[in-house]
């Protein structure tokens, strides 16, 4: 009888045993996991930060472009008030009546009728005979 509870004793040791040695087997498999998530985590986390540098950068760039924007967008301005001012100086050097007397009779001296003098200065007809009449 002894033996038989010396063979039991032994049988649940051995039994003990190899349930401790599966506990440690699932152990190191679970710190292996564990060092895999954490370096995961680090690779995460080196991204994120890479992405927040490139952001920063990124806002940083676009507000220097921005700024550049509006110089080059005032510069525009300026450029387009003198243009129209040059233009507004040139339409009212086209009317003045001295240089529509000079584009008639140059016109003539081209060959031109007085009717395409007309035409091409906007004055009447009328007008521009009155001025080569004036000349001859």
């Amino acid at each position: 009888m002894q033996l038989w509870i010396l063979i039991v004793i032994s049988l649940v040791e051995i039994g003990l045993f190899a349930m401790l040695l599966h506990f440690f087997v699932r152990l190191r498999k679970s710190e292996d996991l564990l060092f895999k998530l954490s370096e995961g985590q680090q690779t995460l986390m080196d991204k994120l930060r890479t992405n927040a540098e490139l952001e920063r950068e990124l806002m940083q760039s676009f507000t220097v472009r921005q700024a550049g924007l509006q110089s080059l967008n005032a510069s525009l301005e300026e450029r387009s008030a003198e243009l129209n001012a040059l233009l507004e100086q040139a339409q009212a050097m086209s009317r003045s009546p001295q240089f529509l007397r000079e584009v008639i009779i140059s016109g003539k001296r081209k060959g031109r009728t007085a009717a395409q003098l007309a035409k091409a200065t906007g004055l009447s007809l009328d007008e521009v005979e009155l001025i080569l009449a004036q000349t001859e």
